[in-house]
């Protein structure tokens, strides 16, 4: 009773003064003349890797240089969807390494990044669809991912709703299910990331756009900002969506497309849904959010741009997918959608690299995954960056490959198509 009376007045006292007794979650430094390290980026795999370059590997004198706000780009505007369940073996252990990551990172982080492992099922409605999920979990399971397939009778079980009609438009036949995938709290996963990096000495700074990149003698030397120039031997670009734009200030061309990827979500109902669904053969993928929300995504855009919107047709085709997966949804409505930019390489895999330019290195090209790769890219990316040389995990996904031919064509991402 005491704590509760307790609880009580403290919420009391933090309203009436305006949250002026908080403190910051992380400091609002000037940027310095000079750091060991730069960050350009401040979403989730841009604070990872300044994170685990302070924790890993001991380096602390690291500024994120991020235009907007932290958090204010695709991080905050995705479906928060996390699975590990890629065909291919470099992709798959990648996204495995980010899955392990994440199933510690509240308490790594001592901030709850509310990730809940609430199982992604990945529907077959076809001969075809599951014949390639077979292969796929059996991939998986090489790979000591777990995953298992299910029939229509367990679906039936697992998922109240779901329309398993033989007379459906796209009949549902079995699924794969990974039972350790789920979804996470994007802000939160932002905020905590920014507040652990924060309190290991890096420097946060907002509004600090990167307007130009110095090189000399072909070597990167520092960035020019909105804020003034500042200097260091190590530079690493993580900007979702923009990465072409950053290399063309160092003269490099990219072999990745910008595209907008919208999502949406419904009004609050009660809980229906406690797990994810996907479906690449009508093209979307739901699940609930703890606030009652349907929370719902799309396939990208087919055309090219940096604006973070897209067409109608999209939405259109999207909730056409739902209501055929879930025909008592038709009759929710819809709260409001918004939209991020994906950068998509030809293989559908990112680009966690270093550069022609010495001390110059790009994490970027994760297309529709990006989100769940966040703690496992940034782990990555902050050994190759440390180190100047790729970790065994991200080597495969050098800028080499787009010369050798090695791809790693991941177009089908576990039934869900870029």
């Amino acid at each position: 009773m005491t704590m509760r009376r307790y609880s009580a007045f403290s919420l009391l006292r933090n309203a009436l003064s305006h949250n002026r007794n908080w403190g910051r979650a992380w400091r609002s430094p000037e940027p310095k003349k000079s750091y060991d390290a730069i960050v350009v980026g401040g979403g989730g795999h841009g604070l990872a890797t300044a994170y685990y370059l302070a924790k890993n590997h001991g380096i602390r004198n690291v500024a994120v240089l991020e235009k907007g706000w932290i958090g204010g780009g695709n991080t905050g505007r995705n479906t928060t969807i996390v699975r590990s369940n890629y065909l291919w073996t470099e992709a798959a252990l990648l996204y495995e390494k980010s899955m392990q990551l994440w199933e510690g990172l509240s308490q790594d982080l001592n901030y709850n990044v509310m990730f809940s492992q609430r199982g992604v099922y990945n529907l077959g409605h076809s001969l075809q669809d599951m014949r390639d999920i077979e292969r796929r979990v059996g991939a998986n399971r090489l790979n000591g991912i777990d995953a298992e397939v299910v029939g229509s009778g367990e679906l039936r079980k697992a998922i109240p709703g779901l329309n398993l009609s033989p007379d459906a438009r796209y009949p549902i036949l079995g699924a794969s299910l990974q039972r350790r995938a789920g979804v996470a709290r994007h802000d939160a996963v932002a905020w905590g990331f920014a507040r652990a990096a924060d309190a290991l000495g890096v420097d946060i700074v907002e509004q600090c756009q990167i307007t130009g990149i110095d090189i000399r003698d072909g070597k990167a030397v520092g960035v020019q900002t909105t804020r003034g120039s500042i200097t260091s031997d190590r530079i690493g670009v993580v900007v979702a969506g923009h990465a072409g734009v950053l290399a063309r200030m160092a003269d490099l061309r990219l072999p990745i497309e910008s595209h907008p990827l919208q999502a949406f979500v419904s009004e609050p109902i009660r809980p229906v849904l406690d797990t994810v669904v996907m479906s690449g053969a009508v093209h979307g993928y739901i699940s609930q959010s703890d606030k009652g929300e349907l929370v719902i995504g799309a396939g990208i855009d087919a055309y090219n741009g940096y604006g973070q919107r897209g067409s109608f047709p999209v939405i259109e085709h999207a909730l056409q997918a739902i209501i055929e997966l879930f025909p008592a949804f038709s009759r929710v409505r819809m709260l409001r959608l918004w939209g991020g930019i994906v950068d998509v390489c030809p293989d559908a895999c990112p680009i966690v690299s270093k550069t022609p330019v010495e001390g110059l290195y790009f994490n970027c090209g994760w297309g529709t995954g990006g989100f769940k790769a966040t703690p496992g890219s940034g782990w990555a990316f902050a050994h190759t960056m440390a180190r100047d040389e790729p970790h065994e995990l991200n080597a495969p996904f050098s800028l080499e490959r787009f010369a050798t031919g090695a791809l790693i064509d991941e177009h089908g991402a576990a039934a869900v198509a870029h």
